[in-house]
């Protein structure tokens, strides 16, 4: 339940680890046939990253940075996840190390603080529109990426919501079809589940909106409700003194355009798959500050 949940799982550093070891291979492949035959082995660099979007969030430095570490590199954080960028050209890491080792690593770093940051920014765009109702995200993210995917929306400051089917129970339309109305359902669920597990229903109208109320579901879910609907159902649930006994989700159908109109009704919150399903990237590029061999390097020093 979004009020209350620890927000992302414990994910162990390994296992983030080994995920961004199978994005480094799914780029690097045999090795960087560029790199390789044309820069030395020897050759170290310098180099910068810069997110070229003005105020965007940055979310996903830890994840660059990992990256490059995985490769051998050397990284120097300049700002942190959340926060904002204030002009077109923001440096927000250095990186030192061999030459190759920097190229090999680019590409995967970028793509994760693109993405991410993607996310970050539009989540931050829409809270600010939804405020004081909180915007969640859904499941809706690119297989292999949603522990980052939802890192991004908390950067963002949004909710994770539920991560993975084992996380709570949600009644969707698919399971009313099959299995019967909200109440039955919910009843089913919380005597199988018992009470550690919240429950959530989805309605499609009003009248089950209630009765999934009635029925003890923690959240209720308000399915491709107008912003009119909506704030007749919520309406009719406070008239009727069942407001405090489950928190309110609205999901389906919201948009920018109309996010502030869902937020009128006062929900708990909103909750929308595009977030993570259709980012839009934000632009980011690393540059090669300086490079040298180790005998130009020394000779330099001799020269000192």
């Amino acid at each position: 339940m979004p009020a209350e949940e620890p927000q992302l799982p414990l994910e162990s550093f390994l296992q983030v680890r080994q995920a961004l070891a199978r994005f480094i291979e799914e780029d690097v492949g045999r090795g960087d046939i560029t790199s390789d035959s044309i820069i030395g082995e020897g050759v170290d660099a310098e180099a910068e990253v810069v997110c070229k979007t003005e105020g965007a969030t940055i979310s996903g430095l830890e994840e660059a940075a990992a990256i490059f570490d995985m490769c051998g590199c050397s990284c120097h954080l300049l700002a942190r996840d959340g926060s904002l960028t204030r002009k077109k050209k923001t440096r927000v890491m250095l990186v030192s190390g061999k030459a190759r080792a920097i190229l090999k690593a680019e590409r995967t770093a970028l793509n994760m603080l693109m993405r991410m940051s993607g996310i970050a920014t539009e989540t931050r765009a829409l809270a600010d529109l939804a405020r004081p109702v909180r915007v969640a995200a859904t499941r809706k993210t690119a297989p292999g990426l949603r522990l980052f995917d939802k890192k991004a929306v908390l950067a963002g400051g949004g909710l994770a919501h539920r991560m993975r089917l084992d996380d709570m129970v949600l009644i969707k339309d698919n399971h009313l079809v099959v299995a019967g109305p909200p109440g039955e359902c919910i009843k089913l669920a919380k005597d199988r589940v018992g009470s550690a597990i919240k429950v959530e229903c989805e309605a499609r109208n009003q009248e089950e909106a209630i009765a999934a109320v009635k029925a003890g579901a923690d959240v209720v879910m308000l399915d491709n409700f107008t912003p009119a609907q909506a704030a007749r159902a919520i309406r009719e649930i406070t008239k009727l003194g069942l407001r405090k006994r489950a928190l309110i989700e609205v999901s389906g159908g919201v948009t920018k355009k109309n996010i502030r109109q869902y937020a009128r009704a006062r929900p708990d919150y909103i909750s929308m798959g595009y977030i993570t399903h259709s980012p839009r990237a934000v632009d980011y590029s690393l540059e090669i500050l300086a490079a040298a061999t180790r005998k130009e390097k020394e000779k330099e020093k001799k020269k000192g």
